[in-house]
């Protein structure tokens, strides 16, 4: 089958006003990834060599975004909504180019599985003009029965023209379908609109196709990959069964996740085996961890790569351009941005480094803070190999602390430092016998007569 051409042709054009949002709904993310794009990469997965994504509502946006996820799919757009043989019509020049297989699927429906697709394409492979997946619902009401005889589908049947034995049936369309590319042109300018809705609806090809003697079959694909997005509560509920197949993906791999249903991953998450993931921990796009590192709870990651045996947190948060060299420690409440910790070094508390690099070895002292924005331009601030930053400390850039370098604690540094040098940047202590009780007189004094005036008022 690998050597059959195939296109995929995802409809996206719906408005989505259930979602009350401006943005297209297929745009809306799972795991922080548009869920059209999670469309795109099951027929991907499942050997479509070529897109044609059929678009409406939000065109230009979905130009813009199918850029980065689906940059060499060619865009149709769809302007007026006539039915779903007509969406699919739309991409009759991408049709027309002679592929062996199209198959049709809806940009919101994300959790599809490819293999349904693979299972789907293998019957075209073996002689089908058509073939419709699928699903057993738990309740079946509201969706279209698949009629099927002595092993063939006749029909697709809307619940309101069903029977009462036909409504009994459990098996039901899935909306995806794959079609014979020989046949598909033929069969699509078959379909007429004399219904209530004056609509093209492609399962009308089903009985168009049986009507020729084409071998007409069904497939059957799990719920969830079924599972239709119309407005935010189910947008949850696929966020939420994508979590969860990812979570059982990582354990099996041999993550550690200590309470799995409060981690987070996104769509690219990668991680290593022997990780271990304490309990509310998010990962955003872009990070990437190897094995053997240690996230503690309530951590925001993204953007990021984490080497072997780092240990992150608790309540760290690694912004994009963190980069974790091996066995790099990144403490409680400290903040990383487009900065290289590199081996060995401690990022302890409370502290912020951006737009940096901590040397191998390093300590970097709580509150420690990279001043690296001077409110138009970032700079650069390095710290060498087997450096001490003292607590309290405010490195601004640009500078360089050398090698071995040290620096006490509560200091602001505007110089560079040299290798094993020791920098002070802070006033000299002044210490005044008996003006500590002096103050606290004059305060209380103070504190005391505006208490009478607000009594007296």
């Amino acid at each position: 089958m690998s050597q059959r051409s195939c296109l995929s042709v995802i409809l996206a054009a719906g408005e989505g006003t259930r979602m009350k949002s401006a943005l297209p709904k297929v745009l809306h993310p799972i795991a922080g990834l548009p869920m059209v794009a999670h469309v795109v990469k099951a027929a991907e997965a499942a050997g479509s060599g070529d897109l044609a994504l059929v678009i409406g509502h939000g065109a230009e946006d979905m130009r813009k975004a199918a850029q980065k996820f689906a940059p060499k799919a060619e865009t149709f757009v769809q302007e007026k909504r006539l039915g779903t043989a007509h969406a699919v019509l739309a991409a009759r020049v991408a049709i027309s180019k002679g592929y062996d297989d199209i198959l049709v699927m809806f940009g919101d429906t994300p959790l599809i599985d490819p293999e349904a697709l693979a299972v789907a394409r293998k019957k075209l492979a073996e002689g089908a003009a058509v073939v419709v997946v699928g699903f057993r619902p738990p309740n079946p009401t509201g969706y279209g029965r698949l009629i099927e005889k002595g092993g063939r589908l006749v029909a697709i049947r809307e619940e309101k023209d069903c029977s009462a034995e036909e409504k009994k049936i459990g098996f039901c369309n899935a909306g995806m379908m794959a079609v014979a590319g020989k046949h598909a042109l033929e069969l699509l300018d078959k379909v007429g609109n004399s219904n209530a809705k004056g609509e093209f609806y492609l399962t009308d090809i089903v009985e168009i196709a049986g009507g020729r003697g084409l071998d007409v079959v069904a497939t059957e694909a799990s719920f969830e990959s079924a599972l239709g997005i119309n407005n935010r509560a189910e947008l949850a509920e696929a966020e939420g069964i994508w979590q969860a197949r990812r979570r059982r993906e990582a354990m099996l791999s041999g993550v550690t996740l200590i309470a799995p249903e409060s981690v987070y991953f996104s769509h690219d998450t990668e991680i290593g085996a022997d990780t271990v993931v304490e309990p509310n921990v998010w990962f955003g796009p872009g990070v990437r961890i190897a094995t053997g590192a240690r996230i503690h709870a309530f951590s925001h990651i993204e953007g990021a790569t984490i080497a072997a045996n780092c240990d992150v947190g608790p309540f760290a948060r690694l912004r994009p351009g963190a980069d974790l060299k091996q066995k790099a420690k990144v403490g409680n409440f400290c903040e990383v941005k487009q900065a290289t910790i590199e081996e060995g070094a401690k990022v302890n508390h409370l502290t912020y480094i951006g737009d940096a690099r901590v040397g191998a070895g390093a300590n970097i002292g709580a509150g420690t803070i990279t001043c690296n924005y001077d409110g138009y331009s970032k700079f650069f601030t390095d710290i060498g190999e087997g450096a001490f930053v003292g607590s309290n400390s405010s490195l601004v850039a640009p500078v360089t602390i050398g090698k071995g370098g040290y620096i006490a604690s509560g200091s602001v540094i505007t110089e560079s430092v040299p290798d094993d040098a020791l920098a002070f940047g802070r006033a000299r202590q002044k210490t005044i016998p008996g003006k500590g009780k002096e103050l606290r007189e004059r305060f209380a004094s103070a504190a005391a007569a505006k208490k009478k005036a607000a009594t007296d008022h």
